[in-house]
Parts: structure tokens; sequence; C-alpha cells
């Protein structure tokens, strides 16, 4: 199948209560470890990228890459561009063929992000490219910073979807980027999520959302890795989320530990071999298996 736009495959979710997996990519082998976790659980995904992952990989590169994983499979395949900073990055992914870009102005202040989000939804439409943007800032382990709440306001949302026309919007509700999310117990503000989606008809978006697993955290340091103090958003919280109006679920932290396991895993094992092509593919096991526990748990599987 050819690469599609995540315009219908959100509103599919968004229809039948379930969550697409979005999860980051910067690589040939990460790229098909996730297409083939989802090829083989028949679920919908959405493969993306960010700036760094572009400036590691090649823009042209990662696109046709994610193409040529999508052609071999019946699911439908998005590629999408994650947070980006500016209007030029998002032209430049337009051209080579991503499928769904990002507009990520929300270190702004409500007007100057709105009004970029505009202009991206604009240059973006014009090719019948979906914008998802940002309303709320994924920073502060609290919901503030330096006194100021950062948590998405429903009200703004609402008025921030009609006036910019974006086809998705990423919340803040508590998560942020990274594995140390959380000073102490790990909380969403699901009552805050009702009413953004009470208040916005277009799909909700769950950002910095990797659940850390203590079990791979485990293992991983059990091969002479050291990741300490790492604390990811509960599945049950997830479940929640998706409950009340999520339809895309953000992983990146989840898919760096596991690619990681795998690779000191096998290296450990086989101290002997100094074939890439084995160690590269036990991440790729290991990253294959942390997609389709996410698909299982955010309820897309057999959604094709």
């Amino acid at each position: 199948m050819t690469l599609v736009t995540t315009k219908k495959i959100l509103k599919d979710a968004q229809r039948n209560d379930y969550a697409v997996g979005h999860f980051n990519t910067s690589n040939l082998e990460i790229t098909k470890a996730i297409v083939e976790a989802a090829s083989e659980m028949n679920s919908p995904v959405i493969v993306a990228a960010s700036k760094g992952a572009i400036k590691y990989a090649g823009i042209k590169q990662i696109a046709e890459i994610v193409k040529t994983a999508a052609k071999k499979t019946k699911i439908p395949v998005a590629l999408h561009l994650d947070h980006s900073p500016d209007i030029d990055l998002i032209a430049d992914c337009i051209k080579y063929g991503w499928t769904s870009v990002m507009i990520d102005a929300s270190h702004f202040s409500f007007v100057k992000n709105t009004r970029l989000t505009k202009l991206a939804v604009q240059l973006a439409h014009r090719r019948k490219i979906p914008v998802e943007a940002e309303l709320g800032r994924l920073e502060g382990k609290e919901g503030w910073v330096k006194g100021k709440e950062i948590f998405t306001d429903p009200e703004k949302a609402k008025v921030f979807a009609r006036l910019t026309g974006c086809d998705s919007l990423a919340v803040s509700i508590g998560t942020s980027h990274g594995a140390y999310k959380f000073k102490g117990t790990p909380r969403l503000d699901i009552k805050r999520l009702k009413e953004i989606n009470e208040q916005v008809r277009i799909p909700l978006v769950l950002h910095g959302a990797s659940s850390v697993p203590q079990k791979l955290v485990v293992e991983a340091n059990k091969y002479n890795a050291k990741l300490k103090g790492m604390i990811g958003v509960p599945n049950s919280q997830i479940r929640q989320a998706i409950r009340n109006g999520i339809c895309k679920v953000n992983t990146d932290t989840d898919i760096r530990i596991a690619f990681d396991l795998g690779i000191r895993k096998s290296l450990k094992q086989h101290p002997e071999n100094i074939d890439y092509r084995k160690y590269l593919a036990s991440g790729m096991a290991e990253v294959k298996k942390l997609v389709k526990s996410k698909i299982r748990l955010f309820k897309s599987e057999n959604a094709v």
C-alpha cells in the first residue's frame, strides 16, 4: 500500500474509541520493526520522525525507507513530521512525500501559536496534507512553569481549533517528553481531558506518553545499561485517556529502551559476534514486541 494521510486513520479511531500508535524512528531497522509489528497486528500505524531524526538520517532517506516499508503491507501507514518548529521544514517534508505534519508553536503566546499554525495549515492543506498542532506545553512535572499554568485550557482549545483549522490537536494534561516525567505519583488530568474533548471536535493527541516499562528497564540494566529513576505514564491512565478522547498516542522513549536492550543483550550473550546485522536484528525483535504491546493497549488491533 502507498502511504496514507493521518486524517482518515484518526477519524476512524475517533469514531470507534481506540487510538492509533505514533512511533518515532530514525533508521531502517526501527522503521521495519514498527511496520512489521503493526502488519502482524492488522493495525493502522503512524511512523514519525522529528527534526533531530531528519538531521541524523536525511529527509529524503527517511521518506524512502517508510514508503518502501508501506508498499510491502496492506495496513494504512502514515509518515508524520513530529514537532516541527518552523514552516520551512514542513514545506520540505511535503515536497518529499510526507503524508502528515505537525507544527509546534506551543512555546509561543496563544496569538503567535495561532498565527503560525494557521500558516502551516494553509500550506499543507493546499496539498491535502493534514496538520497536527499543539496547545499547552509538555514541560514542568506539575503543570506549571514560572508561576504560569501550561496545561491546555479547554475553552482556548475550542477557539484555537476553530481559528487555525488544524486537523488534530496535541494537548497537555500532565505528560512530558523523555523518561523522567513525574516527580511523584504519575497522574494525568483526565477531568481536563474530558472538558477539552467536549469542546473540540477534532482528534486529540497525547504526547510524552511512553510508559517506560519497568521490566524493560530492569532487563536493560542487567546488560550494563544505567537507567535509574525512569517513570512513565501507567497503562491504566493511557486507557483512561483513550476512553476520553485521545485518538493518537506518541511513543518514542520506549522504542529507544527496547532497541537498546536488544542490542546490549545480543552483544553480551555473543561477544564474539561482529556481524552488526545480528545484533541489530535483536534490537528490532525487542521493538516489535514493544510495538505489539502498545497496539494491544491502544485497542487498534484488527482495526483495518
